[in-house]
């Protein structure tokens, strides 16, 4: 028997043959071999999907981005566009005969247009912006996109005196004049001074036609009406709408004379527009305009030709995202719940039913919740399936079943032995409250041996862990330690309640104990070797690690990454400080300061033994690298053990390049052992 054109076609399907189990644990290098589905679409007619392949590149150091496409019925897989240039945003056409995408294959982003039937592909735009949230008209004719477009200079920039420079001369850049509120971002450093503003172009090729103007905050999805004559998107246009982070509006722009007009004007945000296909109801989500650092976002509906509001799924204590209609009675929308990120339908009737409960994997590193769906008009999902086992696959739920389409890893994992993933629930010594966790167990486990526990703590903090793929985790666990992570109070999918726990109380004596308990509740199972205790963090995390060993000498070492130590400096040089000043704390630091200082890690720095390894890139405007400069200094001050890993370029993100990942995980490896003891007899 040839075996030979059986290994073409399972590699054609994209599902590898099958390999021997190995007992290789997963490898720092293996970071760069893995791949993700993302941005999965499906078409109108529900034959065909695209989805966005993302694969880690070693010689690149980058996660690149390329289109692939799948049959439905077959489960036949082959690449659209696989190159060395980037692809995003695939979108379908109504006919499912083309697809829209940006790429910056001539050298700069351009949206392009893929002729299925033709195998034809040709650039549509000229633009000198770069494209976002692509939308096909109904009729298919054109393509609305949202991108931003300069300010004109203020009169203070006008009137600075600037001479004039000679020819040949070389002169340093001219100074960068802020004067915005918000004017910085993470990931793009100080912004220049634009808004995102709506245009239109013809599906064939054309000149791009701008809708909308003015220093707004425009955001999307855009939708179009059914007459194909107006664009419906989410906009807060009120002139302080720097200093408003909970408002937003619905707006409806004409195509042909740009007449704006006003859809919605409820206190809060409106976002999220989707338009039922007879064009007659507006479903959206809503989010309270309260105070506070969390709140759910709820499921509107609005009669366009009544005017009249109503809800759906009001009872479900849990945020909505993604709404997409199926047909005129019935949505589909997302929802966390519980380690979970879940696809609901639900009726205009609001009789709601959960569809599948496995979406995921799309984040590599550690086991956040994510995924996405889109939605056929038979009701087919297409949807990014995770596991504990796998990052994001491509699977198709329909008639009540979900198929898994891909397996972009099998070839990699199927000869590593990963950690197993285990649940466990446990009650908090704060208030009693249930707390769900999980734990990785190293390769080979015995539970009758003892291994150290590393305690690993999610970002946000209204965040959620779940049984999903980690890379960095897994390398832990391959390492020999036993990885507890678990969703303490504030994270999402328990209800308001809960995750209002942690308003006011970010870090906290509370979310200390939660992560404490859960550190008894391990010991408690008996192959923990209580000699050797670890706790790590990013973000939310990392300040949550920087906390906890102000208040217990209990780990031997502790990795931060990301942190922040002083809230005053933080949220007064970081690009989220306006929300965060609003929403999570009672109000400016020079009249509040001794809250702030309560909730600062640097207030408990007089405490702290344990040694600590600070990772932070120096870009970062998130947690600005100053925070993780305090701490380190404060602890060199007190001459406790400590080392700062400063990593060139990188924004908050400081694992977005593979490179990057492995640097954080091995150097907190690295120190974990420096500090480790003699087990425990």
């Amino acid at each position: 028997m040839n075996i030979f054109p059986m290994l073409a076609l399972a590699t054609a399907l994209g599902v590898a043959p099958a390999i021997s189990a190995s007992t290789t644990p997963f490898q720092a290098e293996d970071i760069f071999k893995l791949a993700a589905a993302n941005d999965v679409q499906i078409s109108p007619d529900g034959k065909y999907i695209v989805y966005v392949r993302q694969q880690n590149n070693i010689m690149t150091d980058r996660t690149e981005s390329n289109l692939w496409l799948i049959e439905v019925a077959s489960g036949k897989h082959s690449p659209l566009f696989a190159d060395k240039f980037s692809y995003s945003q695939p979108r379908w056409a109504p006919d499912s005969k083309r697809i829209a995408f940006v790429s910056d294959r001539d050298g700069s982003s351009q949206i392009y247009v893929h002729w299925l039937a033709e195998q034809k592909t040709a650039a549509i735009s000229q633009l000198q912006v770069r494209p976002s949230q692509l939308s096909w008209s109904p009729d298919g004719k054109h393509i609305a996109f949202m991108a931003e477009v300069s300010a004109p200079t203020t009169d203070f920039a006008k009137s600075v005196y600037q001479p004039k420079k000679p020819a040949g001369a070389n002169w340093s850049p001219s100074p960068i004049v802020v004067e915005r509120t918000y004017y910085q971002a993470d990931g793009r450093g100080v912004m220049r001074s634009a808004y995102n503003q709506l245009f239109v172009l013809p599906s064939e090729g054309g000149v791009e036609q701008q809708l909308t103007e003015g220093p707004y905050a425009h955001r999307g999805p855009v939708v179009w009406t059914k007459d194909n004559n107006n664009l419906i998107f989410s906009a807060n246009r009120n002139a302080d709408w720097e200093y408003q982070s909970n408002q937003g509006d619905l707006y409806k722009v004409s195509i042909n004379n740009q007449q704006l007009t006003q859809l919605t004007r409820l206190d809060g945000a409106e976002s999220e527009p989707a338009l039922s296909p007879d064009g007659k109801t507006l479903a959206f989500t809503f989010s309270s305009p309260a105070a506070v650092s969390y709140s759910n976002t709820k499921l509107k509906l609005l009669a366009l030709d009544s005017g009249q509001f109503s809800d759906l799924a009001a009872n479900l204590d849990r945020s909505v995202e993604s709404p997409n209609w199926v047909d005129n009675s019935t949505l589909v929308f997302q929802y966390a719940d519980q380690g979970q990120t879940k696809v609901a339908q639900i009726s205009t009737r609001d009789r709601m039913t959960d569809l599948v409960n496995d979406l995921g994997g799309t984040s590599l590193g550690r086991p956040y919740l994510s995924g996405m769906f889109s939605v056929a008009n038979n009701g087919t999902l297409a949807y990014t399936q995770g596991t504990s086992q796998r990052p994001a696959d491509v699977a198709v739920y329909s008639k009540n079943k979900s198929r898994t389409l891909t397996a972009l890893n099998s070839g990699l994992l199927q000869q590593r032995q990963l950690g197993k993933v285990e649940e466990i629930r446990y009650t908090s010594t704060a208030g009693n409250e249930e707390i769900q966790g999980w734990y990785i167990t190293p390769p080979n486990f015995d539970p009758n041996k003892k291994y150290p526990l590393l305690v690993e703590i999610h970002g946000g903090p209204h965040l959620a862990y779940g049984p999903q793929f980690a890379a960095e985790l897994q390398r832990y666990a391959a390492e020999g330690y036993v990885v507890f992570y678990n969703n303490y109070r504030g994270s999402t999918g328990y209800g308001e309640r809960f995750a209002m726990l942690l308003h006011y109380n970010y870090s906290s004596e509370f979310d200390y104990q939660d992560h404490m308990s859960g550190v008894d509740a391990m010991i408690a199972k008996g192959f923990i070797d209580e000699n050797n205790l670890y706790i790590a963090g990013g973000s939310a995390g990392g300040i949550a690690t920087a906390y906890a060993v102000g208040l217990t000498d209990r780990f031997n070492a502790a990795a931060a990454t990301n942190p922040v130590v002083n809230w005053t400096t933080k949220v007064l040089t970081a690009d989220s400080y306006i929300g965060q000043i609003q929403n999570q704390f009672p109000g400016v630091p020079w009249e509040h300061q001794a809250h702030y200082w309560q909730r600062s890690p640097l207030s408990l720095v007089g405490n702290v033994k344990t040694p600590v390894l600070l990772f932070t890139g120096e870009k970062d405007r998130r947690t600005p690298i100053s925070e993780t400069e305090q701490y380190y200094q404060a602890l060199k001050l007190r001459q406790v053990d400590t080392a700062m890993v400063r990593v060139p370029d990188a924004y908050h993100g400081v694992t977005n390049r593979p490179s990057w990942m492995i640097a954080k995980v091995e150097h907190a490896l690295a120190w974990f052992k420096r500090y480790q003891k003699a087990p425990a007899q």
